[in-house]
């Protein structure tokens, strides 16, 4: 088994972490008990999402935001509602966890 991105406990609720496994940027968050992870690319320029270590998330926390342009997407489904991306959507990750740890598969 790989090494694990971290306890699903690290990561406290309506939160986010940024991580990079073999060269790819990835991030996870936290939101009402579960965890999405995707790829840290925003689908319009392909750059890193967070405007500052593990800061992936608007200011009320109930987004995800490109630090770039703006671009929000829903936490649950990646799907951007609003900016040059619209409609597009942020590559999410399989995962698995075992005994708390979390595993990108």
């Amino acid at each position: 088994m790989s090494r694990p991105l971290c306890h699903f406990n690290d990561i406290p609720e309506g939160e986010s972490r940024g991580f990079t496994v073999e060269g790819m940027a990835l991030f996870a968050v936290k939101k009402d008990a579960e965890l999405y992870l995707y790829k840290n690319e925003c689908p319009h320029l392909g750059v890193n999402l967070e405007w500052k270590e593990d800061e992936f998330l608007d200011l009320d926390g109930e987004l995800i935001e490109c630090a770039m342009h703006g671009a929000l997407f829903q936490i649950t489904d990646g799907h951007c509602i609003a900016g040059p991306c619209q409609g597009e959507s942020l590559k999410p990750l399989p995962w698995k966890m075992d005994d708390g740890q979390v595993y990108l598969l």
